[in-house]
């Protein structure tokens, strides 16, 4: 649960008396439970009509609690739901209507099953369906098809997707309202490609080995290592930019 201050100064710039706070304020205090949040996304986030700070007359943004508390369902239903700001915005919206709207379901838990899987089961990895990714990305499949055809998403042979296919499909349909259309994602894609090579390199022995408790430690150094590439890899991207991220 996110915890707004009730005024005064603490990080960033001061908050005024009536409670408002600075983009510095907020930032840390949503730090608390998102890490990875920055005063750039923030600004995007409204932006996209997220949320509406009030500005004082030298155009400084000052935030109320209700928009860290809005911030906070916001990035909180993009993390543990994939879900794009658009639809975000449309259930925000609806919900501060008063309409009883239920959470856009992306399909990562199987339907009337809540039970967690036998020892001896290996769980299902997470699915979703083509309807499923067009609403959660808020595209048509025009554009759905443009990215497979740059294999930025690609369905299984059943015509599903990996439920991890509506993360990439919500960072792709962000990244073209700044004007990065796919065919300019190819090169990402062929990176990501290539460091998921080196890491499997890496851990391939482990998974051949006979015993069974060795394979199994195989997927945790998978996620080690991957965690590791990704933390490189925006690392040397900042550096290349010239920028570093709060």
């Amino acid at each position: 649960m996110l915890q707004t201050p009730s005024g005064g100064a603490r990080h960033g710039t001061a908050a005024t008396d009536s409670g408002l706070m600075s983009i510095g304020t907020v930032l840390n205090v949503l730090r608390d439970e998102f890490p990875e949040v920055t005063i750039s996304k923030i600004r995007f986030l409204e932006s996209e009509g997220l949320i509406e700070p009030q500005r004082t007359p030298a155009g400084y943004r000052k935030f109320s609690a209700r928009d860290v508390e809005r911030l906070g369902h916001v990035l909180r239903m993009q993390r543990d739901h994939y879900l794009p700001l658009k639809v975000i915005r449309e259930h925000l919206d609806a919900m501060e209507r008063g309409e009883a709207v239920p959470l856009p379901s992306l399909g990562r838990q199987r339907d009337g099953d809540d039970s967690a899987p036998e020892p001896s089961e290996a769980p299902a990895a997470a699915r979703i369906s083509r309807e499923e990714l067009l609403t959660a990305a808020g595209v048509d499949e025009r554009e759905l098809r443009e990215w497979q055809s740059y294999g930025l998403v690609t369905p299984l042979e059943d015509g599903a997707y990996e439920a991890e296919a509506a993360t990439v499909a919500g960072l792709v349909a962000e990244l073209g309202r700044f004007g990065i259309e796919p065919r300019h994602l190819r090169v990402m894609k062929a990176a990501a490609d290539r460091e998921a090579g080196l890491v499997d390199q890496v851990v391939a022995p482990l998974k051949r080995h006979r015993n069974p408790q060795t394979r199994a430690h195989a997927e945790a150094r998978t996620k080690e290592l991957a965690g590791l590439t990704v933390k490189l890899h925006a690392a040397l991207v900042q550096t290349a930019l010239g920028v570093r991220l709060p």
